[in-house]
């Protein structure tokens, strides 16, 4: 079966189309600047060069008709539309209600218009691209997978925020976590890797990009994960500013004579790794080469970005009780060996060592731990798009 794969964000589409039987990728792309000016797509079949289309794109309708038309044109297209056997849909909230991947109907719709509200920029854009891809291919049935699900095996200790518990009844206010997709590929690919089943494993994800999020990962199921009610708790990230005093939201409105949203777009946007580089950047490779030259800014935001990676692994090692792997993932997690080294080497009183050599890698499944360390340390690159379609064969054959 050739799956479809759809990722809809609010002014972009990313799609992939897999070979769900070779696993191999036909191809991939992205729509982006979707109702701006300059909207384009860019297409790479496999083993060809890039092609890059300028041209108006209105709405995700209209992005979605171009991916098909690039999918099936007669000069650089892979497949007929009839050989599209399904289509996978990258949903960022599924609140409570979906605690896995379900097949695309009315009533599905309906739920996950009923929490956008907790993901206002995401969901309407999901949805959106559901629609669109309904309206393009009326006959295809269609999957929803969802950011949050893998996180709902979280026990309430976990999950709970310390408010009154009114607050979760009457609007779900709970922690839910994000990167749900990549943290269970990643903890299945890390039992494989090992030779391990996964149920006899303790693991700690970290997913380190721009965004960035911690799992803990008992026998297959996240017990609690760092990210939240939003993506916005937890880790320091690329822009975002991660775990807070709520103070401080008052406390900067009431100094700058500010609003909640201009505070709510600075924690977002203006905080994390690029605030305290000095808005140097958000880029790690960035940050590593202004390190590296003695830029004070930059010393100062790695530093307290790998300081709070350290500390949940800490965290998170006590909640599972051991750890037998600590695993690196995302465009961060899987490239940069400076991030790694710094890291690691602060987790000596679990026994960690590193393979200076091996951890040299990027971009491909690697343990790089020493022979003599008491916890595995693992490279296992992500591959979101694979588990969606993994998840949508399931449910079509």
């Amino acid at each position: 079966m050739k799956v479809l794969v759809i990722n809809c964000g609010s002014s972009s589409l990313k799609f992939q189309l897999i070979d769900s039987d070779s696993e191999a990728v036909i191809c991939k792309g992205l729509c982006e600047r979707i109702g701006i000016d300059g909207s384009q797509i860019v297409y790479t079949p496999a083993g060809k060069d890039k092609i890059t289309k300028v041209t108006p794109m209105p709405d995700h309708n209209r992005a979605i008709e171009l991916v098909i038309e690039a999918l099936t044109n007669s000069e650089n297209g892979v497949v007929s539309l009839d050989e599209i056997g399904a289509v996978g849909h990258r949903i960022v909230h599924g609140g409570e209600k979906f605690t896995k991947s379900v097949v695309i109907d009315e009533e599905v719709i309906k739920a996950i218009e009923d929490v956008s509200d907790l993901a206002p920029l995401h969901n309407p854009a999901n949805l959106i691209g559901i629609r669109a891809c309904q309206k393009a291919m009326p006959k295809v049935p269609m999957v929803a997978v969802f950011d949050t699900a893998f996180h709902q095996t979280m026990p309430e200790e976990a999950y709970l925020y310390g408010l009154p518990y009114s607050y979760y009844e009457k609007y779900g206010i709970r922690r839910y976590g994000f990167h749900g997709t990549s943290h269970s590929y990643v903890s299945k690919r890390a039992a494989e890797i090992l030779g391990k089943d996964a149920k006899d494993l303790k693991l700690i994800v970290c997913h380190l990009g721009n965004g960035a999020s911690i799992s803990a990962v008992d026998g297959g199921k996240c017990i609690d994960t760092s990210m939240g009610l939003t993506p916005l708790e937890g880790l320091i990230m690329g822009t975002r500013s991660g775990d807070i005093d709520p103070s401080v939201v008052e406390f900067i409105m009431k100094k700058e004579n500010s609003t909640v949203a201009d505070v709510t777009n600075l924690l977002n946007k203006k905080s994390g790794v690029f605030g305290l580089s000095d808005e140097l950047s958000s880029d790690f490779r960035d940050l590593q080469k202004g390190y590296e030259e003695g830029h004070a800014g930059a010393k100062r935001a790695v530093d307290a970005f790998v300081y709070r990676v350290v500390k949940y692994i800490g965290a998170y090692t006590a909640a599972l009780g051991r750890v037998d792997a600590i695993c690196f993932t995302a465009g961060v997690g899987e490239n940069s060996g400076f991030v790694r080294n710094l890291i690691c080497k602060r987790l000596s009183f679990l026994g960690a060592t590193v393979d200076e050599e091996a951890n040299k890698a990027h971009g491909e499944d690697k343990v790089f731990s020493g022979a003599d360390s008491k916890v595995k340390l693992l490279i296992v690159p992500t591959n979101e798009e694979l588990a969606i379609a993994r998840d949508t064969v399931a449910l079509c054959k």
